[in-house]
This record gives structure tokens, sequence and C-alpha cells, in this order.
């Protein structure tokens, strides 16, 4: 026995020297408070402003620290009723409240724990004094005591409440006094009435009790706050409600763009509490939700519930504004519309367009014939038709273009060929089309193809930049590479200034319309098949807008086009982004010139056209038209076409017709073979893939084209020709 009291003795020395260089190694306030790391990461928008907050700790859920001030006073008279009655009046250690368990253990009473609020604290903020399952030890008690003592030396009573109030568990993964207002009662920590108050410091003694035991001991705290009054059933439905919230969603944080957040953090690793500075602007995120959801309220009774929008910066590539969804108007919210694949439509005819002009195959005066159609394909006749279901006849590519009219794009892209078209899209950026261009066929030309707003936005902010590409900029301290050169620049030019032409989209839309602005604008409107998706994409000098709207399950609208869908809300953002700022059309680039042009028949109105150098022509014919623009070269088949044999036609009616335009005495050399001379030749096709070139009387080579040829011999038919 003496050598037992011996060693205590000797371990309460020890500990009487240890104790005090431990306590001192307690944080100040200000350290604690600084380390304080919200559960979250936090996305601001450019200037600072808080956006959306993701949650990447699943363990506890924090939210930001609350200041005492920022406390209901009914909170902080119910926790110290509750916890530490003399707070105010001891110094870490009531030892009044220590004599007091000290006589209830000695005659085996139940009373309150003589640990008080400060030593409560040091537990939260020291592990080694936290309690264990079996309590704490005597050592961990002495140790309380000091460290209490020391904090109550250095802190002050309103910084030790604070620190309590935001490091204490309450329930579940909620840690600290934000996280349980917010998720329990939808509130701040400054709005916590009397009743709240008493479940909230109920939880504190026992975090995961049953709701019924809470409520009987909330209702106790009750009584205490209010002298003996309390509505205990009252109170009781009160926390059962309460507690049900638990995995509630915090309605005070903001909730500006959750899908652009998701999609900017999606794998990144980055700490709890990080933050990421954006370049989306939230004044303008604003006024962009609340204009797209108005639309679709307008929209509700002709079965539409989503749209998605986005803007850039046309200098930077910064993306400005990201809608990904309708929200509370859409049955499916977590679908980001800006991500999500849809049909195209219309959208694509720009670039169809441009491919023509760069390739020098059209102009913007040619003339295309806008008559019904019909295509042999694999799958039986394509029959294209306009939005308005008529024809305009013959019209300029400014007119079929700027009216968006079907007919006339499906025989450009007969000239352009669909596998150019598909692989021009590409290099813009529309990663889905990962098939060639024989598999979407002709219909590519009318967007039969699945493509993502932002690679559709950004493809026309490509336009806007005259054809210089760079990718979208998420951050503001991303890496921004120099922009590369994807489109020629003036093609891109013509296209943009047709885009523009009020007067070119009369046919189709009138004069007045959602897509005419007070400004310098260029836009397209699209529609997909069945009404299913609905598109506004243009821009001005400065910014690219992009609006879709639809429904994400896939089911059609009832009579909506992109000019009464998607286009108001193009209209009315972009006019916010240019309420403060011009925009004059673009500065013609080298290249380009403007000329008088007249339509033989008056078919189009005389006008000052934009042509390629070298391309301008002052009279149209009809007839002529389309070979008179190109220059020398293959005319027949076009680079990249795919033809295939049939084994139901007899071999002697299986002929190519190889068509030259502007070579005299013209050679035709087939895998490096002298073929047959003439602006035209029949050619017996054999299966492969094939490089026909076009010479000249000299033998200098004017053009190159590959193509393929697929099928099995038929009757002896598939036998290469003999040598000449």
């Amino acid at each position: 026995m003496a050598s037992d009291r011996l060693r205590q003795r000797c371990r309460l020395a020890l500990l009487l020297v240890v104790l005090p260089t431990a306590s001192h190694a307690l944080p100040s306030f200000a350290e604690v408070k600084a380390a304080w790391r919200p559960s979250d990461v936090i996305v601001l928008d450019r200037f600072g402003q808080p956006l959306q907050r993701v949650r990447v700790d699943q363990r506890t859920r924090r939210l930001d620290w609350v200041a005492l001030t920022d406390t209901s006073p009914a909170l902080r008279q119910a926790l110290v009723l509750s916890e530490d009655k003399r707070f105010y009046e001891h110094s870490g250690v009531d030892w009044s409240g220590v004599a007091a368990a000290a006589w209830g253990n000695l005659w085996n009473t139940r009373t309150r724990g003589a640990s008080t609020l400060t030593m409560q604290l040091t537990g939260l903020l020291d592990a080694d004094l936290r309690a264990r399952r079996d309590g704490r030890s005597v050592w961990q008690k002495v140790g309380q005591s000091w460290s209490a003592s020391w904090l109550e030396t250095n802190w002050t009573k309103a910084q030790i409440l604070e620190a309590y109030l935001n490091l204490v568990g309450f329930r579940g993964e909620l840690v600290g006094l934000s996280a349980l207002s917010a998720t329990l009662f939808g509130k701040l920590p400054s709005g916590l009435d009397k009743q709240e108050s008493a479940i909230a410091v109920a939880l504190i003694r026992a975090p995961n009790a049953a709701p019924d035991r809470v409520a009987k001991r909330a209702c106790k705290m009750l009584k205490d706050l209010q002298k003996g009054q309390a509505d205990c059933a009252e109170l009781a439905i009160r926390t059962h409600q309460a507690l049900a919230r638990k995995n509630a969603p915090d309605p005070f944080s903001p909730e500006l763009a959750p899908h652009f957040a998701r999609k900017l953090l999606a794998g990144r690793k980055l700490a709890a509490g990080s933050r990421v500075t954006s370049t989306l602007d939230a004044g303008l995120q604003r006024f962009a939700v609340r204009v797209l959801r108005r639309q679709l309220a307008v929209l509700a009774q002709r079965n539409v519930q989503d749209g998605a929008l986005v803007v850039l910066d046309n200098q930077n590539g910064d993306i400005l504004a990201w809608v990904g969804s309708s929200g509370p108007l859409s049955a499916a919210g977590e679908v980001d519309g800006v991500t999500a694949l849809r049909q195209a439509g219309s959208t694509l005819k720009p670039f169809l367009y441009q491919l023509a002009l760069e390739g020098r195959w059209l102009t913007a005066a040619s003339l295309l014939d806008d008559s019904p159609l019909d295509l042999k394909t694999a799958s039986g006749l394509y029959a294209p038709q306009n939005y308005a279901k008529d024809f305009k006849g013959l019209v300029s590519v400014r007119t079929a273009l700027a009216s968006s009219l079907n007919v006339p794009a499906v025989r450009t892209i007969e000239i352009v060929s669909p596998s150019k078209l598909r692989d021009r899209l590409v290099s813009l950026g529309m990663s889905s089309l990962v098939e060639d261009g024989d598999y979407y066929g002709y219909s590519l030309a009318l967007g039969a193809a699945d493509i993502r707003l932002l690679e559709l936005a950004n493809a026309y902010r490509t336009l806007a930049n005259q054809g210089l590409y760079g990718a979208p900029v998420w951050t503001l301290d991303q890496h921004r590479t120099a922009p590369v050169r994807r489109l020629d620049a003036a093609s891109s030019f013509i296209i943009a200034d047709i885009l523009s032409d009020r007067t070119a989209r009369a046919r189709t839309f009138g004069l007045e319309s959602a897509l005419s602005t007070r400004y310098w604008s260029a836009v397209k409107t699209g529609t997909s098949k069945d009404m299913r998706d609905n598109w506004a994409v243009g821009f001005s000098r400065r910014y690219t807008v992009a609006v879709w709207v639809g429904n994400a399950s896939g089911a059609p609208m009832w009579d909506v086009s992109g000019m009464h869908g998607a286009a108001p809300v193009w209209q009315e953002v972009l006019d916010h982004l240019q309420e403060t700022q011009s925009s004059a059309p673009p500065t013609t680039p080298p290249g380009v010139v403007k000329s008088a042009v007249r339509y033989a028949g008056n078919i189009e109105a005389p006008r000052q056209e934009w042509f390629l150098a070298g391309t301008q022509r002052t009279v149209v014919v009809p007839e002529r038209d389309r070979q008179a623009n190109q220059p020398a070269g293959i005319v027949a088949p076009l680079d990249g076409s795919l033809f295939a044999l049939d084994p139901d036609i007899p071999p002697a009616n299986q002929r190519m017709m190889l068509r030259a335009h502007g070579v005299a005495k013209a050679q035709w050399w087939i895998d490096g073979r002298l073929l047959g001379r003439g602006t035209t030749l029949a050619w017996f096709p054999f299966p492969g893939r094939h490089k026909l070139e076009l010479r000249d009387e000299t033998g200098k080579r004017i053009d190159l084209v590959v193509f393929t040829v697929r099928g099995a011999s038929v009757n002896g038919g598939g036998r290469p020709p003999p040598r000449p």
C-alpha cells in the first residue's frame, strides 16, 4: 500500500510539472478560428463573390465559422443554463461543481458533471483530453483543469463560447452551430428561437439520442429558460420535424452554378475549405437564371421543362455564365444541359457554308435551288424540307443561310461532302462526332448529330474571332494558350456578316424578331427533328451567347421553334451584356472584297456583296453559277467520297462520271496510271481506296482527290482496268 501511494505521488508530481507546459501548447483563439475549415470547396465568381459550395469532406458537415454576436441570445442562455451555470463566475474550473459531483459520487446520487464549458472546449482543442468510451481518466481530468485555467487566462469568455459553439458536435455528422441551424432548422444561428435553442443544446449531451429523449431533455431546458412554462407537446413535434431534416441542404449556401461547379471540380483533389476563383460573373449568372426560368414558365403549356445557357467572352474564352438547367421547373434538374448531348438542328449550317466558301465552291452570291429534292441513301430516299414546309426556288447562299433553308444546305453538303463537314466540326471541338462523315450522311447538313451546348458555343466564338480557336477558360488562374487558326479568316467574316443580315433572314423570320438587336450581332437558330431541341446561338463583337430549350427526357415540345423558344432568352441576355458597350461590325480581314452584284432574271435584288478575292462576279447566271465560281480542278468525285458497288446492277451499268472544270485537254490519272482524257470521263469502278489526279496537257497536276469504293466483285466487274 505504501508503495502504491508513493507511485501515485510521483505521478502527480510529474503531472504538476508537465501540465503547465502542455496547457501552453493550446492554440490562441485567432489560430483556432483561422484553422477552421468548412467541409466544402467554395467556388467564387471572378470578383470573389461565392457562387457555389461543393462538399468534399463526407465525414463531417461543417459550414462557415459563426461569430458569437451572430448567434441567438436564447441559444447562449440555454447553453449556459444547461452546461455551465456559473460560467461567468469561475476561472475555468467550477470548484463548487467539483465538490457537488464528489459528494454525489460519495452517496451514489446523480448530479451534473463538474466539467465546465471551458473544460469541454479543451477536449475539442486537444485530442489527448477528449473523453473515451469509459470516460476521462484522472490524469485527463487534471489536464483539463490546467488547460481550462490557461484558456481562461488567455481567452475572453466570449471567445470561449464562440469557439465552443463552432467546434462542438451536435448530431451525426453535424459539427458547429452553423451546420446545425441550417440543416435542422433552415435558419441562420441568429434566428433560433427558444424552442429551437432548447433542442440544439439538448443534442450536445446526447447527439444521437432518439427524438423522444431529445424532446424530453429539451422540454426541461425550455422550462428553465421560461421559468417553468413550456408546451412540451408542441416542442416534441418540432423536435421530430427538426431531426427528420438531417439530410436537408443548407438553405443559405449559394446555389448559383451547381452544374458548372461540379464540372469544374470533377477530377480535382481539393482540400475542404479550398476556394476556387472561377471566370463566372455572379451578377450575370443571376440574370441569366432569371431570364431562362421566366421564358420556360411561359413555355410550360407547350410541354417545355428544361433549358440551358452559356456565355463566353470572345476575347479570352472566359466562361461568364453557365446555367445547366431550369432548376425547380425541371423534373431532371441534375441533368446539365450545357454538356448534355442534344441534336444540333440548323446550328451547324454556318460551318457547312463556311467550308463551301473557303473551298471556293460557292460564294455568298451563288445561287442554290430550293426545290423538292430526293436523295438516294443507304437507308432509302432522303427528302429534306424547310421549316415552313414550302420552297423558295433559286436563292443565294446569303439568303439560304440567313433564312435557314434546308434543301440548299443539303445541296451544299453534296458539294462539300459529309466527311469534310464532320472533320471540320471535330476540329472546332465537337468531340461527340466520333463516327465518320458517311455515318451521318447528308442529314449532317441539317444537324442530325448530337452535340454539346458548350462546344457549339465555342465553335461560334471561333467564327466571331474570324477563325481563331481557343478552348473555354474556367478559372482566372488557368493557363491560357495562344489561339490557333481553325477557319479561314475571310470566309469566317463573310459567314458572320450573313448571320447578322436581318434583310437576308426576312424570307423566314421577318425583319423584326427576337434575332434582331440594336447593335451588331450575328445569330443562328435551330430546331431538331420532332421539335425535341431548340437552339439560338450567336455573338456580338465581345460575347457569344448560346441557349438550348427542350426536355431532358427527350419528349417533343408542342409547336416551339428556335425563334420562339430559345431566341428570346438569347436576345435578352445579349442585350443585358451590351447595355454599357457598343458592338460595331467586325474589321474586314485581308482577302475579302466588296463588289456590286446583280442576278439574271431579277432572282434577287441587286446588292453589294462580300467575296473572297478572285471569286467576285458582277452578274450571276443560275445555270453556270457554281462552276463559274469554282477554281480549276475536279468537280466530281469529291475528296473523301465513299461509293458502293451494287451486285444487283449489271456491271456494264455501273460507271462513275469523272468531271473536271477549267482545264483544257485534261488528263485523268488513277493510282498512278493514266485513265483517259477529257473534261468528263466514265470510269468503271473497282473496290479499294483510290487517288485520282487531274493533270493538264503538259502533265502538271491540277487537283487530287482520294475516295473509296466498297463492295465485292460483281461478275468480274471488280477487276482493275488494264494498263493503258
